[in-house]
């Protein structure tokens, strides 16, 4: 059966969580995962370059054949929300100058994918990816939040897109 390399990203302009996963249409395997932190002291488009070089040098690291990005939500703050747009765009056009295609997805779709529910928790979420993982759990762990959802958005990918 063939398999699939397939990160995982969730945006963010303080923290971009990333995630890589090897899927087929019944599995799927931790292969990797962290956090991009681009320098909160620098100018936002020198934060933008720094999400874009840092994806790519995953990018080249890992060689996924595909990647899922969340999409945005709407913030209280209308700045936020904006600025996290921003740094989406970057993520995106970093992923499709590397030539992968991109699938993107609400946060209520991976929740819903990941834990059977739309309004799915954080809590329930990081649970589910470990449990669904179990080989990269101490890593997974160690990452953190924003690396979690990334592997949830990469798990989200491998189910909608044709794993053949």
């Amino acid at each position: 059966m063939a398999s699939q390399r397939i990160l995982g990203v969730d945006p963010g302009l303080v923290k971009t969580g990333w995630g890589i996963i090897e899927a087929t249409q019944n599995s799927a395997q931790f292969v990797a995962c962290g956090i991009i932190r681009p320098d909160t002291k620098a100018s936002l488009a020198e934060r933008l370059q720094q999400l874009h070089t840092e994806l790519q040098k995953i990018i080249a690291t890992y060689q996924p054949a595909s990647a899922g990005l969340e999409e945005t939500f709407v913030n209280v703050s209308g700045s936020s929300t904006l600025k996290l747009g921003q740094a989406r765009g970057a993520l995106l056009l970093s992923l499709q100058i590397a030539g992968l295609s991109v699938g993107e997805y609400a946060p209520n779709t991976i929740k819903k994918t990941v834990t059977g529910q739309g309004k799915g928790s954080k809590d329930q979420v990081a649970m589910m990816v470990m449990t669904l993982l179990p080989q990269g759990r101490a890593d997974i762990e160690k990452a953190g939040e924003d690396a979690r959802d990334a592997l949830a958005v990469a798990l989200t990918h491998a189910a909608f897109s044709s794993l053949k």
